[in-house]
Order: structure tokens, then sequence, then C-alpha cells
């Protein structure tokens, strides 16, 4: 068999990804059919509400109808239990008041229809990003493959997360910088209703000089805090403050589960490391992944190469990250397949790309059952070959205008 089966990968042409594709898609669609067949009373048959987490976002929507304090994790959890109390705890809310905007609609609705509704809509912003992307990249491939056969996408509808919208609103910021500025930079400020990934966002954008982008976002994100304060109240984020602090007692306490968290800290946790050892290892690999993004975007035009990059090394700089947060990486995967099949793949591309997109569906399993992080490895890995993609072209392309 020899190394250049798992080096160059050349047994994997177009026409067996398309039909690898098309079984994991078949897959995918089957199991959230069955999931959904299998239920009672919208209880799936290991005891969980459809649209697990959901629940937490619908409950606050309601809490927002009637006035009440969201961040008061004590009212939260009686909310939410006067719908639905599962024997595994609750799902708590520790999202920034910029959020609550988006809640605040699902209040007006029963909870299913109000799951239905939200997974419609954030899939379709989700659909369209990798559109354009796919567009702009002019990657000939069939879109409904592209989306079904990922395995993050049915992990985020099974838990009704907000990954979806999130990823698309950086995915769309990320390609539309170079020829929208003020558009890339709405997206950027709406995108900081979960601010863990926006991390890059300010350094890569004062690496480049992209003076509107930086003024477009940080108009959106006061304006958007502004709103949220208008409309329920400035105390709301002194609450968000100390939720947040009962947010990291959580994370550092493994209440979420170092095995369903993506993040180094998670894994170093994960392993047995303690909490400050764990932070030591999530620090140096952030300052690592800085250095290497400094060196790469030094003396370069911001394009949507470089957008691939950051949206890569997003998951590597947060401690906070879960398997569901990786349908991020359909845009930096988009744009290393799209320079394969243009200029033909390096070595270690191809498994780089399997693994990523693969990790998804195992990596939380592997994590709770066998104690072994997979995913912060394979995302390293994504980014090396994804640097060593970018530095090895003789020059960057020219940037994609993108137009609306």
């Amino acid at each position: 068999m020899g190394a250049d089966f798992l080096r160059k990968m050349d047994w994997l042409g177009r026409d067996r990804a398309v039909a690898y594709l098309r079984i994991i898609a078949f897959l995918n669609v089957a199991s959230l059919v069955l999931l959904v067949a299998t239920s009672q009373g919208g209880v799936d048959a290991n005891g969980f509400l459809l649209g697990s987490d959901f629940v937490s976002f619908w409950t606050v929507g309601h809490m927002l109808q009637d006035h009440g304090n969201v961040y008061d994790g004590a009212a939260h959890i009686a909310a939410q239990r006067k719908f639905f109390a599962s024997s595994g705890g609750y799902t708590a809310f520790f999202y920034p008041p910029t959020f609550l905007p988006f809640c605040w609609p699902l209040g007006f609705l029963s909870y299913f229809p109000a799951l239905v509704s939200w997974l419609l809509a954030t899939s379709g912003i989700y659909v369209i990003a990798v559109r354009r992307w796919q567009t702009a990249l002019r990657f000939d491939f069939p879109l409904w493959l592209l989306v079904l056969a990922f395995p993050a996408v049915p992990i985020v509808i099974t838990h009704g997360q907000t990954s979806f919208m999130v990823a698309a609103l950086m995915g769309l910021g990320a390609l539309l910088v170079p020829g929208r500025p003020v558009l890339a930079g709405i997206f950027f400020g709406l995108a900081t209703i979960k601010p863990q990934f926006g991390i890059l966002v300010p350094l890569v954008l004062l690496l480049t000089r992209e003076w509107k982008v930086i003024a477009s976002a940080a108009v959106t994100a006061i304006a958007l805090a502004l709103l949220s304060a208008l409309a329920f109240g400035a105390d709301t984020f002194a609450g968000w403050y100390a939720a947040s602090g009962r947010a990291q007692v959580a994370m550092v306490d493994g209440a979420v589960g170092f095995g369903k968290m993506m993040s180094v800290f998670a894994g170093a946790r994960l392993i047995g490391l303690t909490p400050g050892l764990a932070y030591g290892a999530q620090a140096a690999v952030g300052l690592a992944t800085i250095i290497l993004l400094i060196r790469a975007f030094r003396a370069r035009p911001y394009s949507p190469a470089l957008g691939a990059l950051m949206l890569a090394a997003a998951p590597l700089v947060t401690p906070f990250v879960l398997d569901y947060d990786m349908v991020l990486l359909a845009f930096p995967l988009l744009w290393l397949t799209s320079r394969g099949i243009a200029d033909g793949f390096r070595d270690w591309e191809k498994l780089a790309l399997a693994l990523a997109f693969i990790a998804p569906v195992f990596a939380r399993p592997i994590g709770l059952h066998l104690g072994i992080p997979i995913m912060p490895p394979i995302l390293g890995i994504l980014l090396w070959v994804l640097l060593h993609r970018y530095s090895a072209e003789d020059r960057p392309r020219a940037p994609i205008a993108v137009q609306p």
C-alpha cells in the first residue's frame, strides 16, 4: 500500500469522492428521519427533546415576552422545566444580550413550530453562504451534496443550535471583505452574538488594513448592543457578566462534558491535565496560531484565501467550541478543495480535507467513550496544510470582488 496511500491519496478522485459523499448524505438524512420517526411526543429514544439545545433559546424568547430576567439561572431553569424537564439536567443560557433580539420572536410560537422556523431560517442563511463561496471559487459541485453530506450539519440540526447562523455570518463576512467591505463589516458585527469565534477577526482586519470593514463591524456591534439595551434593559449586560462567570466555572468543571467540546483546553482536560495546565496549552496553541497568521498575512492584501485561514484557525484559539460549531469549516474546506482541483493537490491535503470533513461525527463519541480528543490535532493539521498551500503560491491571487 505504501505511504502514498495517505500522503497523496490519488485513489480519491472526483468520481469516488462524489460516490462517498452521496452515501454520507443518505446516511445523514436517514439518521434525521429515523430520529424523528422514533420519537414520542417530541422526545427521542434517549430521552432528549428534539432540538435539545434550542429549548434554551425558546425559553428565553418566552421569558422576554413576560419581561423576565433571562440571566437569572434559577428563573431560566424554572421556565424551561415548565415545558420540559430532562433527567440529564437543563440547557443553560450564556449568550450575550446582543443575541436577545434573535430570541425574542421565538416567544410568539410554541416549541416545535419555533424549532422548525429556526432551523429553516438559519440553515437557509448557511446554504446561501456556502453557495456564495462556491460561486466565488468557481467550485463546480452539487450544492445539495456539499451541505447534506457534511457530518456537522445534522449535528447542528439535532441540537437546534446557533451554529448555522454564526458560520454563515462569519463566512459571508470573510468572503465579502474585498468587494463589499461595509456589508462584510455588518456580518462580522452581527456575528458577535457568539464572540469567541471572532477573536481573530480584528487582528486579521488590522493586519490587512481593512478600515471600512473595521468601522462597519464596530458600528454594527454597538448598534446591536444599544438595540438590546433599549429593548430589554441595560441591566441585561450586568446579568450576562455574572452568567459568564458561571459559564467559566461550568467549563472548567466539565459540566458541558470535555468529550463534547473540541477545543485544546477541553482536550487537555480530557486526558487529565489540571485546569492551569489546560489553559496553558490553550494559550500556547492560540499564540502559535496567531503568530503563524501574522506571518502569513504580513504585507499581503486581504483575500478569500486569508479569510479561509482565519476561519480555520478560529476553533483553535477559543477554549469553548463544540462539534456542531464545525460547520464553520465548510468555507476553508471549500477553498482548499477548489485550489487542489485547479492546481493539483499537494501532499497530505486530501488527508487533511477528509479528516476535517468526517471528524465531527466521530469526535464526540471517541472523546466521551475513549477519552481521546481527536479534533484539536485535526484542526491543527488542516491549518498547517492551508498555510503551506497559501505560502507555496508565488503571490496572492487577486482578491475576489463579490457583488450581492
